[in-house]
């Protein structure tokens, strides 16, 4: 019998711009998320092959000090030996099951020790706890609907896609095609840290609002620090006219701090939400997310009570086995280490803008934070602010450091995150490419109309 060989792996495209191409033949975009396409900062999309501590590796085989650690999760840095260990281990028992696994029970249980809920469940992604909880509300209170602040993202579910920040903010999109005005409708959109607008609004329709849903702290038009007891408002609002508060923890949660941002704002005021949700962290890389709460609202989702919520992946033991190992590795030392990185990354990122004269402002929340061009005098606290900031000094900024060798998130409305496994030369990588970026920024010029 004659042996053939196939020649796909001599064929196959092995730079960035070729992989991008090719991809964008048989994915829309070429992209399965859209930020990923660069569209805010131009240029072909970067393709990563491997990872390791704070470093990324390209197609091509460029290293990058990674300053988005997948969006959040990777705490511990790129393959912490304890997490793919951990990983190693479920994998050889069993990629899925479609039943219920001890791990789920001591993932759920190290939650509920972190913050003070009675209940978790257990879902693939973002979306869908956000998606569950919003169900979960309307099932407890009977009413339709929801207020949301604009800017803020929920995951792309049709009821939360109106005045979204993150990626259609990017694409400068208004909120997405397929959205019914029904589903639209039920969705009533405010401004950001505007007391005022929730009075009113409660006001006039307080007996149909089923759940304020807020990001514990907006992450996803940037970083916008909630102004001081603005948190505290929203529960005490929420409790007044019977409706729930949902508190979206799936970027902060134990990411801003040991008890996410609750952990800075809550716990120290002394008032907890009815619903969270959870994601990135709690599934160290994999894709895992959560709905927790209150038990006489959890325990209204089936099979004890009306509200149906499934998934055939959820409590995936491979992506359990992920977040249990982050969640356990992730000490006082780490936290420690979190906070520490994001201070020194935020004084040298300010000190190349200020050097360079790039008018800027910087939002924190916990050990996450972003920077918006052109803000000084006001710095960023709601939408309107992110969007009016001088967007076009990013893309350039933005390819100066990758260039240098530094990844950062390819859109200004994101937040940047570093790991415990950012040590001093991935500092010092970071610290020698800023100068470059922040002249690059300030030799930028407005886009002419």
């Amino acid at each position: 019998m004659t042996e053939t060989t196939s020649n796909t792996a001599n064929t196959a495209p092995t730079t960035n711009a070729a992989l991008y191409d090719a991809a964008r033949a048989v994915i829309p975009g070429g992209v399965n998320s859209p930020v990923r396409a660069f569209g805010s900062v131009g240029g072909a999309p970067v393709s990563m092959v491997k990872a390791a501590g704070p470093y990324l590796t390209d197609a091509e085989g460029r290293e990058y000090v990674d300053l988005v650690c997948s969006w959040g999760p990777l705490l511990l840095g790129h393959n912490h030996p304890a997490v793919v260990d951990a990983v190693h281990r479920a994998v050889d028992a069993g990629l899925s099951f479609g039943t219920s696994t001890p791990d789920e029970l001591r993932l759920a249980e190290l939650i509920a020790g972190k913050v003070p809920v009675d209940r978790v469940r257990m879902v693939s992604t973002g979306t869908e706890a956000t998606m569950t909880a919003i169900r979960l509300a309307r099932g407890a209170t009977g009413r339709n609907l929801v207020v949301k602040f604009a800017g803020c993202y929920h995951g792309h579910s049709d009821g939360l896609l109106a005045a979204a920040g993150s990626g259609v903010a990017t694409q400068s999109l208004p909120g997405s095609a397929g959205v019914t005005e029904a589903q639209a409708a039920e969705t009533l959109v405010l401004p950001y840290n505007d007391r005022s607008a929730l009075e009113e609004t409660f006001t006039a329709r307080g007996q149909e609002i089923a759940a304020v849903i807020t990001e514990a702290a907006p992450c996803n038009m940037g970083v916008v620090t909630p102004e001081e007891g603005f948190n505290q408002f929203l529960r005490s609002l929420t409790e007044r006219h019977g409706a729930l508060l949902i508190w979206d923890e799936v970027l902060t949660g134990f990411r801003a701090s040991e008890a996410g941002y609750w952990g800075l704002s809550g716990k120290l005021e002394g008032w907890t939400p009815d619903l969270w949700t959870f994601g990135k962290v709690i599934g160290g890389g994999m894709p895992t997310a959560a709905v927790a709460g209150r038990a006489e609202v959890m325990d209204l989702l089936a099979p004890l009570g009306p509200v149906y919520q499934a998934g055939t992946l959820s409590g995936n033991p491979v992506a359990m086995a992920a977040g249990l190992a982050t969640l356990q590795n992730a000490t006082e030392e780490v936290y420690g280490t979190l906070s520490r990185r994001s201070q020194e990354l935020e004084q040298m990122l300010v000190g190349a803008l200020t050097e360079a004269g790039v008018d800027h402002s910087i939002q924190r929340a916990g050990t996450l934070f972003s920077v918006a061009f052109g803000t000084s005098a006001g710095g960023v606290h709601n939408y309107a602010d992110a969007q009016a900031q001088d967007t076009f000094r990013y893309p350039p900024f933005f390819h100066a450091m990758l260039e240098h060798g530094v990844y950062l998130p390819p859109s200004v409305f994101e937040a940047w995150f570093v790991s415990s496994a950012h040590d001093d030369a991935a500092m010092e990588r970071i610290a020698a490419a800023l100068p470059h970026a922040a002249r690059a920024a300030a030799a930028a010029t407005a886009p002419t109309s």
